[in-house]
């Protein structure tokens, strides 16, 4: 098997294994949802993450104002934004983490498969 040939090969392998995980990751998501959309449990996620979002504020302004003689207004906004950030994004991942669990385990059940699949094109197994 030449360069070409080797890496036509593995394009195609690569392309294989990438069309099965985002199949794979729509079953995940088809299971995890069951026939509801997905527009309404991330809107329902986002309100539960306000609460984090508050707190990683507030903790972002005692920030700002703590430790610092200076204690500019452009700081402390800085600091709270940071904050509110960070805790809007922790608790958005924290309150989707079964439905990123269920979209995994669907692509790499099908990567898996892929891999075997490709395995046996490469390594028949001949019983007779």
């Amino acid at each position: 098997m030449n360069f070409v040939e080797w890496s036509k090969s593995s394009v195609d392998y690569g392309q294989r294994l990438v069309n099965s995980a985002l199949e794979g990751a729509h079953e995940g998501e088809d299971e995890f949802l069951k026939d509801e959309s997905l527009a309404p449990y991330l809107s329902e996620s986002a309100r539960h993450a306000l609460a984090p979002a508050v707190a990683g504020a507030f903790l972002g302004v005692l920030g700002g104002t703590i430790g610092n003689r200076r204690r500019s207004p452009a700081r402390v906004l800085a600091f709270s934004l940071l904050g509110g950030v960070i805790g809007f994004g922790a608790g958005v991942i924290w309150e989707n983490r079964e439905f990123t669990a269920s979209v995994a385990s669907g692509a790499w059940k099908k990567i898996s498969q892929t891999r075997d699949e490709h395995w046996l094109e490469k390594n028949p197994i001949d019983y007779a």
